[in-house]
């Protein structure tokens, strides 16, 4: 039997992920949007674990309520530095997300399924490589450089 799939605002998603996390549960659901391409595409089923189930450092992909406007982003962590987190999406240019108080972090992903089988870049230890590229504005640069060698 096929999972029911459910639709719901970002404010009511935000609310239910708080709820089964605080019971040490996980919580799935798909993905939208392009801030997190090619680590994670719309139409992924992300899988998000409670903060108590891993230590959230360098290169770890967390969910969290933005301080401005409480929606929820999945993005990646490039900086720490004294109870705060810099956070960016991987394919978002320019901006980051700013400093983020750890009170707003909500998860960490733990997997990413894209069409039935498991997606592990980006979740190991090149989330460190990733995370560095991302701060300084360069994985995007990069990502064009890798895929015009592949096309020759």
């Amino acid at each position: 039997m096929e999972p029911q799939t459910y639709s719901i605002s970002g404010s009511d998603l935000v609310a239910l992920m708080e709820a089964v996390l605080a019971k040490n549960g996980t919580f799935r659901f798909t993905a939208s949007g392009s801030s997190m391409a090619p680590f994670i595409q719309t139409g992924d089923m992300v899988t998000i674990s409670s903060l108590h189930k891993g230590r959230v450092g360098l290169g770890t992909v967390v969910a969290f309520k933005h301080p401005v406007g409480g929606h929820l982003v999945i993005h990646r962590v490039v900086g720490v530095a004294h109870g705060t987190f810099l956070i960016k999406g991987d394919n978002t240019p320019h901006r980051s997300d700013g400093w983020i108080p750890s009170g707003c972090l909500i998860g960490r992903v733990l997997e990413i399924t894209r069409n039935g089988r498991r997606v592990w870049l980006g979740l190991g230890v090149e989330r460190y490589l990733i995370a560095f590229f991302s701060r300084w504005q360069w994985l995007i640069p990069l990502r064009g450089a890798l895929a015009a060698l592949r096309r020759r």
